[in-house]
């Protein structure tokens, strides 16, 4: 039972420097304060949103950002895409918005990841370290926590799992499975709510994806530049 619940249950020298920066023309020290590094119809996201998504998933998986290789970056950016998408289909569904009580508990669930982050000054430190602050944090976890359960109440209806699919999985997997690690075994009618509930969960990912797709097909959605992680591109001023 344990392990199905577990199934179930799964992001900145010197003076000359300073000087000579000082002493250039006004329109040679206009600074770019941002770069355009994709459109999802008309919407814009930016390098900043970007750094901000790459900072929260990896404060929350506690990576270092130095451990992303370009492929993690690049499907940190597809993740933003997807993301913006679903956001983009909000108005379109009734589902209860997450709180900041909720939110809270998702994060106090990640600073167990982090020695020393039970207490304020050690958790101040960890946020300092990803660029964060509790602000950012929990406006992540709560639009994450409202796309999720957009994604439940658009796709959950159409699920049906029937008495069949849950003795199969019980046979071909779980108990397999409890055997392996030496336990005990567990009645079919002691677990087939948990089971009827990880296949739900893994149709509703399989209809997102397909979901998804659909989007993406009727949407304009444009990554400027063939190489996202090159410095051309649209930027903004």
């Amino acid at each position: 039972m344990k392990r199905v619940c577990r199934t179930i249950g799964m992001i900145k020298a010197a003076l000359v420097l300073l000087l000579a920066v000082a002493l250039m023309p006004a329109a040679s020290r206009a600074e770019v304060i941002d770069r355009i590094v994709a459109t999802v119809n008309g919407h814009i996201i930016l390098q900043s949103d970007w750094d901000d998504a790459l900072r929260y998933e990896a404060l929350l998986n506690a990576r270092g950002l130095s451990d992303f290789s370009d492929d993690d970056r690049r499907a940190v950016l597809d993740r933003l895409i997807d993301q913006e998408l679903l956001g983009q289909q909000m108005n379109a569904a009734s589902f209860q918005h997450c709180t900041e009580a909720e939110a809270t508990a998702q994060i106090a669930d990640a600073r167990k990841q982090y020695r020393d982050a039970d207490k304020p000054e050690g958790w101040q430190s960890v946020l300092s370290n990803f660029q964060l602050t509790e602000k950012d944090l929990l406006s992540h976890v709560q639009r994450q926590i409202d796309l999720t359960r957009l994604v439940d109440a658009h796709l959950r209806p159409e699920v049906q799992i029937d008495s069949k699919s849950i003795e199969a999985y019980y046979r071909e997997k779980f108990v397999p499975q409890l055997k392996q690690s030496g336990s005990n075994g567990v009645a079919l009618a002691d677990v087939s709510g948990q089971i009827r509930e990880l296949l739900i969960q893994e149709k509703v990912n399989q209809l997102l994806v397909s979901w998804l797709q659909t989007l993406r097909s009727e949407s304009r959605v444009i990554v400027p530049g063939a190489n996202p992680f090159s410095p051309e591109g649209v930027q903004t001023q």
